[in-house]
């Protein structure tokens, strides 16, 4: 039976999606059978990220409606054996419920190591429906006053949801901009302002979000490919650092 993920985010344009992408894709490194459930109804990414757009006839939508069989609905990654996708509903009308989006995902952990779930940002129903069937949760968010604040939020409703197991990923990290910006005085602080247990740092990577938007996978010694690699391995039970940050 597969480990259950909601990867999540109190606002947008934090580079969630990126994360559960590049989450994904270091799984699948690992060897591991993983599928990415993109709940963002009407604004999901991941077909494009993983570079299945093209061939995408159905999704999450078609599946609960019945039009499809589950299987029909999913999508292997050109790019990296073992990583499938189940695309987003092209409507935001097509948000299913959480109930059903309980059962569905538990059928589908049988068959995969790892099943994550893209959360759509905010709080809504969309949320509510992608975090159903998760036993665990990544928060993802930037080290800024509003997104933090946001977190902690998100961390508030998903203990209200049953899920207390949950861990923070900073992304797009710059030690530089962190210094001159000055919200915080460290990462304790920002941590502190999250209100959840942190697990990785990804750092600003351009070689991430340009290999995201080509549909391709990043070179696996960039920076932020490492920093997946690493938090890949901390979610398998591994005792991983977090790596260096001054360079960043």
């Amino acid at each position: 039976m597969g480990v259950i993920t909601v990867i999540a985010s109190g606002k947008g344009g934090v580079g969630k999606s990126t994360v559960a992408a590049g989450l994904g894709l270091a799984l699948a490194d690992r060897k591991r059978r993983v599928l990415l459930i993109d709940c963002d109804a009407g604004l999901g990414s991941l077909d494009l990220m993983l570079g299945v757009a093209e061939q995408k006839a159905f999704d999450l939508s078609d599946v609960v409606s019945g039009r499809v069989e589950p299987a029909g609905a999913v999508y292997a990654c050109p790019f990296a054996q073992g990583l499938f996708l189940l695309p987003a509903p092209v409507s935001q009308e097509d948000v299913v419920s959480p109930g059903i989006m309980k059962q569905l995902v538990q059928a589908f952990a049988r068959y995969y190591d790892h099943i994550l779930i893209d959360c759509p940002a905010g709080v809504g129903s969309g949320f509510r429906s992608a975090a159903a069937a998760a036993q665990r949760a990544l928060v993802v968010a930037n080290p800024d006053p509003v997104c933090l604040r946001n977190s902690n939020k998100t961390r508030i409703l998903l203990e209200q949801l049953g899920i207390s197991q949950q861990r923070l990923v900073i992304n797009r990290f710059s030690g530089r901009n962190f210094r001159l910006q000055g919200y915080f005085p460290d990462l304790d602080s920002v941590i502190d302002r999250a209100g959840v247990r942190l697990i990785a740092v990804v750092p600003e990577d351009p070689l991430l979000a340009a290999a995201a938007a080509k549909s391709a996978q990043a070179p696996q010694k960039s920076p932020g490919a490492l920093a997946l690699a690493r938090l890949a391995a901390r979610l398998e039970g591994e005792q991983v650092p977090l790596g260096p940050l001054q360079k960043f």
